[in-house]
């Protein structure tokens, strides 16, 4: 299992600096051609995708440890609180996350997903029999990611897109729900090797009612709203 170094990722990234890391990855993620080029960069390098790449990065490079309390959750903790929760509803196949990061935490509930596969062990005797990662369908689960940082939320889309899930990430605060974007992750296949699509949704009434949100300004959300 590799560990990316700063050095590595910014030159996946195309930037000589990390500061510039965040804009390059949302500007990326926004175009479907350099969106592809970009995760096809990474995965030559590393193809473990059970894993957060950008934890370790993010932390020395971008958190906002002062100003926003951000830090972030081990593989080890994100394991066992996947492990706690999953099994136990029937709307196992459905996930919210407030105040996401960069997504260790999803990607353990996508990892646990993928290999344990709930849904599709619901369905029939022979798809409990056949191996769960054949028989995962990306379609059948619907993950819900929220996250306030300008920083953290390129590397959240970034996550959620390079693992072909479906799903929203919301650019929020999850207590007051004021937003400012929110972007729609979709793979509308049954590949699970497939990337997702990232489609930013309109600042609508209706998807504001969808996704339980006001929408306002990004300076209308700063430091103050975080408690």
């Amino acid at each position: 299992m590799k560990e990316f170094s700063v050095k590595e990722i910014n030159e996946l990234l195309g930037v000589n600096d990390a500061y510039k890391a965040p804009q390059k990855v949302m500007d990326v993620m926004l175009d479907d051609k350099k969106r592809e080029e970009m995760f096809k960069r990474f995965l030559k390098v590393e193809t473990d995708v059970s894993r957060d790449w950008f934890r370790e990065y993010f932390q020395k490079e971008q958190a906002e440890r002062k100003s926003k309390k951000q830090d972030f959750t081990p593989d080890s903790v994100a394991k066992l609180l996947n492990a706690l929760i999953s099994g136990k509803d029937k709307n196992d196949n459905i996930y919210y996350e407030p105040a996401a990061g960069t997504g260790s935490i999803l990607i353990s509930k996508w990892q646990r997903d993928r290999t344990y596969n709930p849904v599709a062990s619901r369905q029939s005797l022979v798809q409990l029999l056949t191996s769960p990662v054949m028989t995962y369908d990306p379609r059948a689960y619907w993950y819900q990611a929220e996250e306030l940082s300008d920083r953290a939320l390129p590397f959240l889309i970034f996550n959620m897109a390079i693992r072909g899930m479906n799903g929203v990430a919301i650019q929020c605060d999850s207590l007051t729900r004021k937003a400012t974007h929110a972007y729609f992750i979709r793979n509308n296949t049954s590949d699970y090797l497939k990337f997702s699509e990232v489609i930013e949704l309109p600042k609508t009434d209706e998807f504001a009612q969808e996704l339980n949100v006001i929408w306002v300004d990004e300076n209308e959300v700063n430091d103050n709203d975080i408690i």
